[in-house]
């Protein structure tokens, strides 16, 4: 290294008390790969390393999947746009946009649909419209109440379920299943069936059931062979609600700090919250700590896993 020796006329020294070994700052040839080795293999995602690589290997241009087209279609009466004013009994529509941001992150194309009110043909009409899209996710109206109309909707359309409810909370009236193509749309596609999700109307809800199941569902059809969803294990800071029951796999939104001391997990503990609807505690939050569904509660310093978004 330059740094290390000293010039002399035309003689380089090495100054002590450094030594040097014959192969010592030399890379062999064929060190890092071989001719006809494959260095990205197909499905995965193109970060810096990646493009750095291709790069080096005189790659200016790449063969990629195209990012799918993820309809968004918000349902329910009480939406307004996020501009509006809500009135008595409205809310704003907030998973419009977290939705499509949660599809971006996942390196989907988010097309968001007008939101479609408590009614038969409403919904015929959204679903229509929908047919176009790669991946369908449907917020909201997937629950037992009266109003909740999703679920027939899309058997009107053929749909084919292949889980409606999960055992978790929050989450659980999620719905998963296929609508069939029009022969045109299977050309365009190349697939048969158009997949779905009814994800519940709460926030984290759909935020909760789109990182643990949409969004793999979308890298599978988008050829990355990485699947989700991410977990890790963190230790717990302080206990969890004692009063809570066991039953079902439980995702409570929590803070980790990620900067462990040496040798030691991450911390995390829980935000309070006030149930799936909480958009304040949902933001403060960067991970949730899963709770066993054998487990109503969870003591400070237990080693918990944590989804990562």
């Amino acid at each position: 290294m330059i740094e290390h020796v000293e010039h002399a006329g035309n003689h380089v020294r090495l100054l002590p008390p450094r030594t040097i070994a014959a192969g010592d700052n030399i890379v062999p040839r064929g060190a890092q790969a071989h001719k006809g080795e494959v260095l990205l293999q197909p499905g995965c995602v193109l970060g810096p390393a990646q493009i750095a690589l291709a790069a080096a290997c005189g790659y200016s241009v790449l063969e990629v999947f195209a990012r799918l087209a993820v309809a968004i279609l918000t349902t329910g009466d009480e939406l307004v746009p996020v501009d509006a004013a809500p009135g008595p009994g409205q809310i704003r529509n907030s998973n419009a946009p977290m939705l499509a941001a949660l599809v971006t992150a996942a390196g989907g194309e988010a097309r968001v649909l007008p939101a479609a009110a408590d009614r038969t043909e409403a919904l015929d009409a959204a679903l229509a419209e929908a047919a176009d899209a790669d991946l369908l996710l449907i917020s909201g109206g997937v629950s037992a109440g009266k109003f909740d109309l999703v679920e027939p909707a899309l058997a009107r359309f053929g749909a084919r379920f292949h889980f409606t409810g999960v055992r978790i909370q929050p989450g659980k009236p999620l719905v998963f299943g296929e609508l069939p193509r029009s022969a045109a749309e299977t050309m365009r596609h190349g697939r048969e069936t158009l997949p779905f999700f009814g994800l519940p109307g709460n926030p984290i809800s759909s935020a909760v059931t789109f990182q643990l199941f949409a969004a793999p569902v979308l890298a599978a059809l988008g050829g990355k062979r990485e699947l989700g969803p991410r977990f890790a294990l963190a230790t717990l800071a302080q206990a969890t609600d004692r009063h809570a029951k066991p039953g079902l796999t439980r995702f409570l939104p929590a803070r980790c700090n990620f900067n462990p001391p040496p040798n030691k997990l991450p911390q995390v503990e829980t935000v309070p919250w006030h149930g799936s609807g909480d958009l304040a505690a949902f933001a403060r939050s960067n991970c949730f700590v899963v709770v066993p569904e054998s487990s109503g509660s969870l003591e400070a310093g237990t080693v918990v896993r944590i989804l990562i978004p």
